[in-house]
């Protein structure tokens, strides 16, 4: 370990040269690497010393021994200005800002508290792992398409026989007449496990997931985990696939290294969505079990969103994409106010409003206008559709935020509220929806990295700035030896008599 006094010269005081700036440089570099490994590689968290305010026994002996730690800062601000070289300031791979310095100017300097030691987690070192063997496996596939059926038998044959798994079907997939009438499924179909939604509970059963399909197929998955999701593996069988990368062709070979742990993550953030009704002071909505929460979705994968008969609608969910707040049937603008953590923000006139999160960035809400987001960036999106002002903007706010949306009681008219495209239901006059970050992600496995991935999905699916490529010029001496006093007409009179 070096100390501070190990640091000072046999006269003089502490920092008294460069030599002692460097070396007290290399002690912090050392302290900061031995604090990067001994954490978890498997977490993939670091603690960040510089979030701590490099606060410890070598401060404090700093601290009492140069007098002043501004006298420290501004020796630093000297040696840089000389360009002296920091190799502990070079950047790494990693998806997460620098971590800001702690002093601004002079006199400036962020107080010192509990909550700014914190541990900060790189997206783009985020790996799956597994503390035991997965034993139990969800398979979901897209309904009433004829050209998923082969895969899923072939999966599902091949995890039950070679990988020893037990497989848990949707019930309505076992009654597909086309399934029926399939020899290969009917060699497995006793060995399928069966749930029923909204009647079934799959918290704590299922250990991994396999969606079959297109992007529907991954948001029914969140719906069915309303609280700790398993990791989901998705593949590309459907019409558009924006957060489905894998391709089924060679299936065998991919979910084995999943399952032996060689993926990576993309933690896709979600949001608690949850109604208030007029009068509900108790906040009794708050309590409202996940169960119940996830026993009203549609009539299975690619349902319409019909509420089922003699449930009540659900009031607090969470969605993957977008909770999109309309004007229903109404023929008048959508009048309803915007809050941000108690702050009243603005009042949306318009058709209506969508809070999307970064992954559903690139659906609902990129068609009315908004930015595409990075599913690793932490925010939340709110994005008005055909507002009635030219300057009503899309905005990003930080994810640590609470939004409300209230329909005021001057409204002309109700709006209506849907969750990832289900679960509609009228919001009165007085009612509110509070929507903030959940805890629980969507860890959705990379088939590459978290970057390729996603620029892939923009170019393959969305054509993401997709355009010819413009010609170079051939003939460079045609400018060079045209003088300026050449006109546009004289010019295509030379090139008339040329052909």
């Amino acid at each position: 370990m070096v100390r501070a006094t190990d640091l000072k010269g046999s006269r003089g005081p502490l920092l008294g040269s460069d030599e002692d700036l460097s070396r007290l440089r290399r002690h912090w570099v050392d302290a900061a690497a031995a604090a990067v490994n001994t954490t978890s590689s498997a977490s993939g968290q670091y603690h960040c010393p510089a979030a701590a305010g490099w606060s410890g026994p070598a401060e404090k002996a700093l601290m009492g021994r140069a007098g002043d730690w501004s006298e420290w800062k501004c020796r630093e601000e000297k040696a840089l200005a000389r360009g002296e070289k920091q190799q502990w300031n070079r950047r790494t791979r990693s998806l997460n800002a620098p971590s800001p310095i702690q002093q601004f100017g002079p006199c400036g300097r962020i107080m010192k508290n509990s909550a700014m030691v914190m541990t900060i987690q790189d997206p783009a070192s985020q790996r799956l792992t597994w503390y035991k063997p997965p034993l139990t496996v969800l398979v979901i596939k897209k309904v009433r398409d004829a050209s998923v059926l082969q895969p899923f038998v072939q999966l599902v044959k091949w995890l039950i026989e070679e990988k020893r798994m037990v497989v848990f079907v949707e019930q309505s997939v076992m009654d597909d007449p086309l399934l029926l009438n399939n020899s290969g499924f009917s060699v497995v179909k006793e060995k399928l496990m069966t749930f029923r939604d909204g009647k079934d509970d799959l918290t704590d059963k299922i250990d991994f997931i396999i969606c079959l399909g297109g992007d529907g197929t991954l948001l029914y998955a969140s719906l069915l985990f309303q609280q700790s999701v398993p990791p989901v593996m998705a593949f590309h069988l459907g019409s558009l696939g924006f957060l489905t990368p894998f391709e089924f062709e060679n299936f065998q070979e991919q979910v084995t290294n999943v399952l032996e742990g060689h993926a990576a993550l993309t933690l896709r953030s979600r949001l608690r969505c949850i109604i208030m009704r007029k009068g509900d002071e108790c906040g009794s909505n708050l309590l409202t079990s996940s169960s119940s929460s996830s026993s009203s979705s549609g009539s299975g994968v690619g349902g319409k969103g019909q509420q089922r008969q003699g449930l009540p609608p659900p009031t607090n969910l969470l969605v993957l994409n977008e909770v999109v707040i309309d004007r229903g049937p109404s023929p008048y603008l959508s009048n309803i106010d915007l809050f941000l953590d108690g702050k009243h923000i603005t009042s949306v006139q318009g058709d209506g409003l969508i809070v999307s999160t970064p992954t559903g960035s690139t659906a609902y809400a990129v068609a009315a206008g908004a930015s595409m987001i990075h599913p690793s960036v932490p925010a939340i999106m709110v994005t008005p559709i055909c507002p009635h002002s030219l300057s009503f903007r899309p905005i990003v706010v930080p994810a640590g935020v609470e939004l409300k949306i209230s329909v005021p009681p001057e409204s002309r008219n109700t709006s209506w509220v849907s969750f990832d495209g289900r679960n509609r239901q009228e919001l009165l006059h007085g009612d509110s929806l509070r929507v903030t970050t959940s805890i629980y992600p969507v860890p959705s496995i990379c088939a590459q990295d978290q970057i390729s991935d996603w620029f892939d999905s923009l170019a393959e699916c969305l054509h993401w700035n997709v355009r010819k490529r413009q010609k170079h010029l051939d003939e460079l001496s045609d400018l060079t030896h045209s003088s300026s006093n050449d006109t546009l007409d004289s010019l295509e009179h030379t090139d008339q008599l040329d052909s």
